[in-house]
């Protein structure tokens, strides 16, 4: 990779943080109330991933599609991080909000609706996104509806043709096995590079072991960087692993978007230069990073909102 711009196509997204007693969601009291801390962040894969590649220092832009209530709050977010935001507001669909619910572990379940994200497509494409890009991220929740999908194709058909580097995180078991693990494969092979989780990588490839699934993905892809959450990551090219790092101990507070930010290390990392297991390094603790706080996002003093003060904008 260069040392050129990254563009990541992706989401942005209302991130609604249920925690228990400020710490984590133990159990749910059916029929009535459960107290808990309840946070609003900005969120969403690709915002966050482009959100700790500026972070990082990389030169981050994010193509994406927001909605009519909160689409200027989050355009602030993403330039108070440093990301060149290319935002289209749908003027129908409000923005895609997550409810996460943490759990005692900071582990989330998740309720979400896509709302504008699911709508993004060529319309809002256009070829001098590249301009001055040495690589491009895709989101792989991008795919799964119909217009993100005839988006990604022309995306990584117009990267490939100036040159440009690019890489897919598959994002979602769920939303996977809905697409069709086949048919992710076949529609990102140009993508040289996948930055799977365990559970997407097994799912991917079929195999139990990881080392096997990240031999077997990179064969397919050219180079595989799978994560393994507390226990680190892996790194395979052309059907052999080069690179491994274990896991950082870290306070788990809430782990959105740790594998976001793993990718924007590693990818941040790849553009400098650095070998495989320099790479899986700067992803690792990127990823350290984001676990130690509420949200998906690098910390800066003042960004959060409560309520109060995100209403006016829903409301307008």
């Amino acid at each position: 990779m260069s040392t050129a711009g990254l563009l990541v196509i992706g989401d942005v997204v209302t991130d609604v943080v249920a925690l228990h007693g400020g710490t984590a969601l133990a159990h749910l009291a059916v029929g009535t109330d459960t107290a808990a801390d309840i946070v609003l962040r900005p969120g969403g894969s690709g915002a966050n991933t482009a959100s700790w590649a500026a972070h990082l220092g990389a030169d981050a832009r994010i193509l994406t599609r927001v909605g009519f209530d909160t689409g200027e709050w989050h355009a602030a977010e993403l330039r108070r991080r440093g990301v060149r935001p290319h935002l289209r507001v749908d003027p129908e669909r409000p923005t895609a909000v997550v409810i996460a619910m943490v759990d005692v572990t900071g582990e989330r379940s998740m309720l979400t609706n896509r709302g504008a994200g699911g709508h993004i497509g060529i319309d809002d494409w256009d070829e001098s996104l590249l301009d001055g890009v040495g690589h491009l991220h895709l989101s792989g929740y991008t795919l799964f509806a119909e217009p993100g999908l005839q988006l990604s194709r022309v995306a990584l058909a117009e990267a490939a043709r100036r040159g440009v580097t690019a890489s897919v995180d598959p994002a979602s078991t769920g939303f996977l096995r809905s697409f069709g693990t086949g048919r992710f494969v076949e529609e990102t092979l140009s993508a040289r590079l996948i930055v799977p989780n365990l559970d997407e990588a097994r799912l991917l490839t079929g195999e139990s072991s990881p080392e096997r699934a990240a031999e077997r993905l990179s064969l397919r892809y050219g180079a595989a960087a799978v994560k393994l959450g507390s226990r680190g990551a892996l790194m395979a090219r052309a059907g052999k692993l080069t690179a491994r790092v274990p896991g950082l101990p870290a306070e788990v507070v809430d782990s959105t978007g740790a594998g976001d930010a793993f990718a924007a290390g590693l990818l941040t990392a790849l553009l400098r230069g650095a070998d495989d297991e320099a790479a899986l390094d700067a992803g690792r603790r990127a990823g350290a990073e984001a676990v130690a706080a509420v949200g998906g996002r690098p910390r800066i003093a003042g960004s959060e909102v409560g309520t109060n003060q995100l209403y006016p904008l829903i409301t307008n």
